[in-house]
This record gives C-alpha cells, sequence and structure tokens, in this order.
C-alpha cells in the first residue's frame, strides 16, 4: 500500500513530494519551494515540538528528520540521512547522524520572494 501521511499546520506553496510512498510528515511549518522524496520522516522524538523546514529545502530519500529543531533555507539533506541537529541555511548533510558534507551554492530552489531564480 503506497501511503503518504501530513501532519503539518502550515505549509508554504509549491511542496513538491516525489513518489510519496512510505512517507510520514508531521512538521511545524514546511516553507515554499521544498523538495520531498520518498520514504522520509519528518516527526517528533520525545521533545514537545516537530521540527521547522525553511523555504527551498530538499530531503532526499529515506531520510530521517527528528525532533525539536531548525532545517534553514535552501539546505539539502542527503538521503538515508538521520538528523537530529538544526541544520544552517545552504548547508548540504548526510550520514548518521547528520553532519555537514558540504555547502548548497548552485542549487537554490528558494532565492527569495521578490528575486527571480536567474538572477
Amino acid at each position: 500500500m503506497d501511503t503518504l501521511y501530513i501532519n503539518t499546520p502550515e505549509i508554504g506553496p509549491r511542496l513538491f513530494i516525489q513518489h510519496g510512498f512510505a512517507t510520514n510528515i508531521s512538521a511545524k511549518r514546511i516553507g515554499s519551494d521544498c523538495w520531498i522524496n520518498q520514504q522520509v520522516t519528518i516527526g517528533y522524538t520525545f521533545d514537545s515540538e516537530p521540527p521547522v523546514i525553511g523555504n527551498g529545502v530538499r530531503i532526499s530519500a529515506g531520510a530521517k528528520v527528528l525532533g525539536q529543531i531548525e532545517i534553514g533555507d535552501n539546505a539539502i539533506i542527503a538521503a538515508n540521512a538521520a538528523v537530529v541537529k538544526s541544520v544552517e541555511e545552504n548547508m548540504v548533510v548526510g550520514g548518521v547522524p547528520a553532519k555537514m558534507i558540504g555547502e548548497n551554492l548552485m542549487h537554490k530552489l528558494f532565492v527569495g520572494e521578490n528575486q527571480s531564480p536567474l538572477q
């Protein structure tokens, strides 16, 4: 059975969920222009609040984003990463537990409300 579960009160425009198979999303907020792949889990740990996902964030297949953390604008979460600490904007993180593996310089999904991606 293909399942996509979303429990998020605030979702920005242009959220793209690619292959929503086995995907569970419980975020406090998801910004605009985000991309979430299959088998992703976004949700709670023992904290009282779920994650906050910024604008232009990409979360790759199988990644887990858990706890009362923030994912900054244009961050990229690598496939199968386990993210349990906040991620700064434009950072690329991966691994278990996730750590910084690079910086997103050229593949930004969100460039600002009044800017074109081509600027």
